[in-house]
């Protein structure tokens, strides 16, 4: 049963505890490149999940990488999407979603796509979909990922959206010991936003 569809990806869930992400060919790029990136970014997002389980992060765990058929297996997260139910507590999941957001920054996990939709409510905020994550110690990188997130919040949670950023930048606080650094670069990022406008 498929259960999600992005620009780089199917996800279907093949049984009650595990799910399977295929990445579907472009028909616009050379089939040499095409399969060459999309190669590149099935074995970077196995790599990232790894570094993930090691930390013992809530995402999904990955059981096999199959880099020849562009496929992910992994476990099954069973919950709402966090967009579904962030209203009904905003607080609370601001500061824990911020938390975690810079648990993974602290740990050079840039996540790429930060959104409510790709978190999971299942007892605790479970981060799915790492298909644009990198690996990045720099805080441009960082400061990017949250600024996204605002802007994310911004649209599909306006009706909450003032404060709940504020929280999530305190929760990072948490998270991340080396906050100043990235807070810093994210006034940058607001600017060069703001100027584009």
């Amino acid at each position: 049963m498929m259960i999600g569809q992005g620009a780089e990806a199917i996800v279907t869930k093949t049984d009650a505890t595990t799910v399977l992400k295929e990445r579907i060919v472009k028909d616009y790029r050379h089939p040499v490149i095409d399969n060459a990136l999309r190669k590149a970014r099935t074995r970077r997002e196995a790599k990232i999940f790894g570094k993930l389980a090691v930390m013992d992060f809530p995402a999904p765990r990955l059981k096999l990488m199959d880099d020849v058929n562009m496929r992910l297996t992994m476990d099954f997260i069973n919950g709402p999407k966090l967009r579904d139910v962030f209203p009904t507590d905003n607080v609370r999941f601001s500061k824990e979603l911020g938390r975690k957001v810079g648990v993974l920054h602290a740990n050079d996990i840039v996540h790429g796509d930060l959104t409510t939709s790709n978190m999971i409510l299942d007892n605790e905020i479970k981060f799915i979909d790492f298909g644009l994550s990198l690996i990045s110690k720099k805080a441009e990188d960082k400061a990017v990922d949250l600024h996204l997130l605002d802007r994310a919040l911004e649209s599909k949670h306006h009706e909450v959206y003032s404060g709940s950023m504020l929280h999530v930048l305190e929760g990072y606080k948490e998270g991340n010991p080396a906050w100043q650094d990235v807070f810093n670069r994210l006034e940058k990022v607001q600017k060069r936003g703001r100027n584009k406008k």
